[in-house]
C-alpha cells in the first residue's frame, strides 16, 4: 500500500503539467480542464493495481484524458437544439443568425430527438474534419462562450487571425451541413 501511494504521488508530480497542457488544448475553460485532470488522476489512483506497465503510464493517462474530454463534450451537447445558438454571419445582409434560425423547426417532427442527435453528430464530424485551428476557435467561441479577446490571450494569436479562422469554420460548417439541412427540409 505504501509503495502504491508512492507510485501515485511520483506519477502525479511527473505527469501533471504535461497532462494538464494536453487537456487545456482541448478544453479551453481552465476550471473544466482542472476537473477533467482530477477525474483522470482519480481513475488512475482507483485502478493502479490493474496497470501492468508503468513505463507506458503516460500513454494510458493521455488515453483516459481523451475519453474524459469526449465525455465532457457529450455532456455539453445534451442541451436541446432550441437552446443552442451559434452565430453565423449571413452573407447577404451581414447580420448574424443562429443555427436554430437556419435549421427547420424540429418540434413538429415525431422523431425530434433522432434529428437532434443527427445534427450534433454532423457538427462533431464537421469539426473533426476541418483544420484544428479553425475548429478550436469555433468551439471556444460558440460552445465555451469565450470572446475572441479571451481566446487571443489563451492561444497567443491575434484577434483578426481568430476571426478569420472562425469565418472559415462557419463556411465549412455551412457546406458540411447542407445535405442534412436539405434532408430535414424534406421531412418537415
Amino acid at each position: 500500500m505504501i509503495e502504491t501511494s508512492k507510485q501515485i504521488e511520483i506519477t502525479v508530480k511527473k505527469e501533471r503539467q504535461k497532462l494538464f497542457n494536453f487537456i487545456r488544448k482541448n478544453v479551453p475553460v481552465k476550471e473544466d480542464a482542472e476537473d477533467i485532470l482530477q477525474d483522470v488522476f482519480y481513475q488512475f489512483a482507483s485502478g493502479i493495481e490493474e496497470i501492468e506497465l508503468f513505463e507506458k503510464i503516460s500513454a494510458w493517462l493521455i488515453k483516459v484524458a481523451k475519453n474524459k474530454i469526449i465525455d465532457f463534450r457529450r455532456k455539453k451537447r445534451e442541451k436541446p437544439m432550441s437552446s443552442f445558438k451559434v452565430s453565423i454571419p449571413d452573407e447577404e445582409s451581414n447580420d448574424t443568425i443562429s443555427l436554430a434560425d437556419i435549421l427547420p423547426d424540429l418540434s413538429s417532427l415525431p422523431d425530434e430527438i433522432y434529428w437532434q442527435n443527427q445534427i450534433w453528430e454532423e457538427i462533431e464530424d464537421a469539426l473533426e474534419e476541418m483544420p484544428p485551428e479553425q475548429s478550436e476557435v469555433f468551439i471556444m467561441n460558440e460552445f465555451e462562450g469565450l470572446s475572441f479577446r479571451e481566446i487571443s490571450e489563451i492561444k497567443q494569436v491575434p484577434v483578426n487571425t481568430l476571426l478569420s479562422r472562425k469565418r472559415y469554420a462557419v463556411l465549412f460548417l455551412r457546406k458540411y451541413l447542407k445535405n442534412l439541412y436539405e434532408e430535414l427540409k424534406n421531412n418537415v
